[in-house]
């Protein structure tokens, strides 16, 4: 039994998440302004399955595929924003399980650091694979159950706001997104992100599904 954890597409990638996801990825790099698919499933070790249905049966090019002992990430992308429903109808029917099969997104975390100090951004800017967030800025945090969700917060808060995205990690156990900018740019993204997950439709996601496979 193959569990559908996330199941995100985006319409568009905005310039930063697709700069982010070619910087980082180690598949086929996307580019600002294709339409992009990210699955989430458990056990991980299907995802090669999965790829290899999109692959397949569409011309979509693969960004990102992560194969944990619990969770499987994969990106999809084309220009062809059709292509890549495709690629999602064809991976639902082999999963056989609708869209709305999904958990919904959880919202675990979300706070704002208001006049970062400069050594805390020193600190964010050792790790972060992004832009780099500057002293005196507001820090945005958000997390994210299931972790692949976290792309589409990124994504509609790029779209929302001009705000740095300063990193998003998409796998594991959480997703976690990290924006800089002034208060009010950060306002005005968290709105949009924490909108676009709570307007997900999907299964009841109770606080302790992330131990469940």
């Amino acid at each position: 039994m193959i569990d559908l954890r996330a199941f995100v597409f985006l319409d568009s990638l905005q310039p930063q998440l697709a700069s982010y996801v070619a910087s980082t990825a180690g598949g086929y790099l996307p580019v600002q302004g294709q339409a992009s698919l990210w699955t989430e499933i458990a056990p991980g070790i299907a995802i090669n399955r999965v790829t290899d249905v999109a692959q397949k049966a569409t011309k979509v090019q693969p960004a990102v595929q992560v194969v944990e002992r619990a969770y499987g990430l994969l990106e999809v992308h084309a220009f062809d924003q059709g292509t890549v429903l495709e690629a999602g109808r064809r991976i639902l029917g082999f999963l056989e399980r609708e869209e709305t099969d999904r958990l919904q997104p959880r919202i675990v975390t979300s706070q704002m650091i208001t006049s970062l100090s400069d050594y805390q951004a020193m600190i964010i800017n050792r790790f972060r694979k992004g832009s780099m967030i500057l002293g005196g800025q507001t820090l945005y945090i958000l997390e994210v159950h299931p972790a692949a969700y976290a792309v589409l917060a990124a994504n509609e808060a790029e779209k929302a706001s001009p705000v740095t995205l300063v990193e998003v990690n998409s796998f594991g156990a959480f997703g976690r997104l990290y924006l800089g900018g002034t208060e009010a740019h950060i306002r005005e993204a968290a709105r949009a992100a924490e909108g676009a997950l709570r307007s997900v439709e999907g299964r009841e996601n109770p606080e302790g599904s992330e131990t469940q496979l």
